[in-house]
Parts: C-alpha cells; structure tokens; sequence
C-alpha cells in the first residue's frame, strides 16, 4: 500500500512561516472549506511516498485524484519548492513526449515555448529513450526546473486534484486552474464568471410595409439568433435579407429597408383633367389616376390607368381629341 502525502495549495495570499504545521493544516481546511461552500473546490497537490515508473505515476494519480500535475505559472513552482520534501528521485509531471512533441497530458495540448521551464541543458534525449519529464524539487542546481528522462525510472508521482469540474464553466468555456480557484475562457457568445450569460445583440423590427421572421436557438436576439426580412408586393427590399446576431453583439448587416415601387409620373392630357390618389407615394404601387376631357373633346383610350407592382402603369395615358 502506498502510503501519501497531501499539500493543500495556499488558500490566502501569504501566511506567517513561523505558524507551526498543525495551525497552518488546520487554516488550509478551513479555507478549502470556505471555497468549497460557495462552489469552489480547492486545488491541492499530492505525491506518493514510493517511486514508481511514468506510467504507474500517471495512474496512480488519476485513480487517487485527477492526474499528474499540470504547472500552470512560477507561483506554483516556487509552492511545489517550498512544500514538497526532498527525494533523491524527484517527481514526475504531467508532461511526456507524444509523436514527437512535448504534451501536456490532461489537456492533451501541445507545450508552448512560453510555458517551458527546462534545466540548463535539457531536453538532452540521451540515448534518444528520455521521453517523460520530471521535476527538480529542492536540487542544488536547477531547482524547480524539468528534466527530460527515461519513462522507465523509478519517480515519485506527483498529483493535483483540480478544482475544475464539468459544469465549471456551464460547458460554454474552457476551465483554467488557478492559485485557490479557477476561471472560465469563454467560448464566443457567451461571457460570466462561469460563461452563463450569452451575447445581446440589439432587439430588430420589422421594416415598413414588410414583415420578419426571427429564430432565436439561445434567447431573443442573441447570439446565433437570425432574423429573415420579406416585403410586401409592390415593394423592393433594399439590403440584405437575412442577419445574424454575432459573438460580439453586432448584426452581421443592417437592417434592410421596403422602397415602393415607383411607376412614371403622368401629366393631364392636352385640353383635358387628370385626377390621381396616392395610397403610398406619388405615383407609385395602387395610385390610380382618371382622366377626363373638356366639353367638346372625345376621350382616345382608357379613362382610369393604375400603377402595378412591377412599376407598369396598367394602360397608358388617355389623349382628348376634337369629336
């Protein structure tokens, strides 16, 4: 059986080094506690007392926690040196080589060169066999720093039990471990501390004399809402006639606009009245004109004319001719 130790991570920004180990146990508990009560859980480090190759490390920790450790920034690191005893063996991480390329293996992400933290002159790849990585806790030289070597080498596991969870980040995000807590990257339309609330864009209308028709997958006039405009007959659309609510709150097009349909502007015929109603605008889609001819004079064509919705007037103008 193998036998464990636990460091709780620091749950305050700093704490007297001449508390004894009882009392600073007891605070830790109390303020795991605490977090744990308005939905945190407190991230804490454990290692095992015996070493154990790569492979046996990795699953002893996910059986026991959550997995190897995963270091995220130098506060960590200069934690893990100060509370960490000494092992002549080191610790292994959670970092191994996989096809070729140095891996965090919780989250299966490429290591960048930003988060690298390697000894003077590592990674060495001696005999071309140093596939897994360990860490330097309370060396001479290098303390704090990694290691590249055999899977096969006897190490303690070094482990964490993440305060991250499925719902962490309302499965709209992705869930950062931090010192005593955690934080969401938010996926793209979403926004919160735990990415609950979704993008607003502003409410749409329906333009004049026309209609729209809106979709709304994840609340009125939100993120992935997407609103169809149609005009009436007799009218032109001018714009785009589909929009969609964007990840930054923005339409991906304005609003579009209904024009009436104009037809040509007619006059009174010679020795004649003309006499017209305009429904919409002046000489447009429904305007209907009548004409008629002074005493006298004959009516040549239609005595009423009206403007369609293709902009055709339905006869044309009427001429007024001696009898």
């Amino acid at each position: 059986m193998l036998s464990l130790q636990i460091f709780p991570r620091k749950c305050q920004s700093s704490q007297r080094r001449s508390w004894n180990i009882a009392k600073w146990w007891v605070w830790t508990v109390l303020c795991c506690d605490l977090l744990a009560h308005h939905g945190t859980n407190c991230w804490t480090y454990h290692h095992s007392e015996k070493p154990m190759n790569w492979a046996k490390a990795r699953k002893f920790c996910q059986e026991n926690y959550t997995d190897l450790v995963a270091i995220q920034n130098k506060g960590e690191i200069e934690y893990l040196e100060r509370t960490l005893p000494f092992s002549h063996t080191y610790y292994w991480i959670g970092i191994r080589k996989v096809g070729g390329i140095w891996t965090w293996v919780g989250t299966n992400k490429s290591l960048t060169k930003e988060a690298e933290n390697w000894g003077d002159g590592e990674p060495n790849n001696k005999k071309s066999k140093e596939d897994c990585v360990e860490i330097y806790i309370r060396r001479t030289k290098d303390a704090g720093k990694w290691n590249d070597d055999s899977c096969y080498k006897q190490k303690r596991a070094l482990c964490y039990t993440a305060s991250c969870q499925p719902w962490s980040c309302g499965h709209h995000g992705e869930c950062v471990e931090t010192i005593n807590n955690y934080t969401c990257n938010c996926d793209a339309g979403y926004y919160g501390p735990q990415c609950q609330f979704v993008i607003q864009c502003e409410p749409l209308e329906a333009p004049d004399l026309g209609s729209m028709d809106c979709s709304h997958p994840l609340g009125n006039f939100s993120f992935t809402s997407m609103c169809t405009f149609n005009c009436s007959m007799g009218t032109n659309l001018t714009g785009i006639e589909e929009t969609t609510c964007g990840p930054f709150g923005n339409w991906s097009s304005q609003e579009p606009t209904c024009e009436v349909i104009q037809c040509e502007p007619l006059e009174a015929p010679d020795l004649g009245t003309m006499d017209c109603s305009h429904p919409l605008q002046n000489f447009s889609f429904t305007s209907t004109c009548i004409f008629d001819c002074s005493e006298g004079m004959e009516l040549m064509g239609e005595r009423k004319t009206i403007c369609g919705s293709s902009g055709i007037w339905s006869s044309p103008s009427p001429k007024c001719q001696s009898e």
